[in-house]
């Protein structure tokens, strides 16, 4: 049977943490907290727990925090928690056969994260499977009976067990705050956090949101060293920008960058918006259209059913075509039930 830290960083989690620990109650042989700067009862919660329980000075950087937390674990393996998650006792038990029966060989346990849209502010989806279990010492291995090589590539196991998320609020405002304040002093995000940033703003950003990003994506537009990806994030974004400022001349120059190469449903969902906004429900259905049936979502999954069904629905209600609203509706009606 293999051992295992816990680690977790918590800060002001007094409401959430003790149901955490509980739910993770005798399947961790070490646990170890990291407070960022608690003001409540965090500290003496945690407490009744472990006295593994470390200070470190907040520096806006959940990384550095986690890395401090993982030179402090001495077992085989590494649990990373939040202290809004929960194991059920149906997953309680899938990780007690997990941790009796896994192969040594295995580097990365991944498990399913749920209930992600109770709060959405950067995932589409409300389950998707994430890394949670790490070996501490990995040990690199040589392979193939030529030409032989060093494995570079972990080995990843992808388990059945269910991490409930249930968090007290929406953490949005907390993580857009934190990427004004890295694109304010200038850092240059990476292609994961530049796409994340994106995805926040499509799913959770107010307008105000949106105006504050549009510099930083408008010049991330113009930088090519950013890859297609990150250039079309930045051209749905800066056009959703110039839209709610009413630039007109931005705003097509950006819908005109994408729809000249591939398009997307968010940039046509954005053209639906425009269009119904200047009654112009013909038009505006066209491109709602595109965005359910003839283009995929880049940032915001929605775009490509529910928002773009929706726009499709309320243009036929103004077209007096109830009919063919009925049709649209019906369709969104099913799938909110999957």
């Amino acid at each position: 049977m293999i051992t295992i830290s816990l680690c977790m960083i918590v800060k002001n989690e007094e409401r959430v943490l003790a149901r955490c620990l509980n739910s993770l109650a005798g399947l961790m042989d070490e646990i170890i907290i990291v407070d960022t700067g608690s003001t409540d009862a965090t500290r003496q919660i945690a407490a009744r727990y472990t006295d593994r329980i470390y200070d470190f000075e907040w520096i806006d950087d959940f990384s550095a925090a986690r890395n401090f937390a993982f030179s402090k674990a001495t077992r085989e393996y590494i649990y990373t928690a939040d202290a809004d998650e929960v194991l059920s006792e149906e997953n309680r038990e899938r990780f007690r056969q997990l941790k009796a029966t896994l192969l040594p060989q295995i580097e990365i346990v991944q498990m399913k994260y749920g209930n992600q849209l109770q709060f959405g502010s950067v995932y589409n989806y409300d389950e998707e499977l994430r890394p949670k279990l790490f070996k501490r010492c990995r040990i690199f291995v040589w392979e193939e009976p030529i030409h032989e090589t060093v494995r570079l590539a972990p080995v990843v196991y992808d388990s059945d067990i269910v991490i409930t998320h249930m968090p007290g609020e929406s953490h949005a405002l907390r993580d857009l705050n934190n990427f004004r304040r890295q694109t304010a002093e200038g850092k240059k995000l990476s292609a994961r956090l530049h796409g994340m940033y994106a995805r926040e703003l499509f799913l959770a950003g107010t307008e105000e949101d949106f105006l504050t990003a549009a510099d930083y994506f408008e010049a991330a537009a113009k930088d090519v060293t950013l890859g297609n990806d990150a250039a079309v994030e930045s051209f749905c974004v800066a056009a959703r920008a110039a839209h709610i400022r009413g630039d007109m001349a931005a705003f097509l120059k950006y819908t005109a960058k994408l729809l000249a190469g591939e398009s997307c449903s968010e940039i046509c969902c954005e053209l639906g918006h425009f269009y119904e906004e200047q009654q112009d429900y013909e038009e505006a259905v066209i491109w709602y259209y595109n965005a359910v049936y003839e283009t995929a979502p880049v940032i915001c999954a929605a775009c490509g059913d529910r928002v773009g069904l929706e726009g499709l629905i309320r243009c036929y209600e103004r077209l007096g075509m109830p009919e063919q609203a009925l049709v649209y509706q019906t369709e969104l009606d099913e799938k909110s039930k999957t």
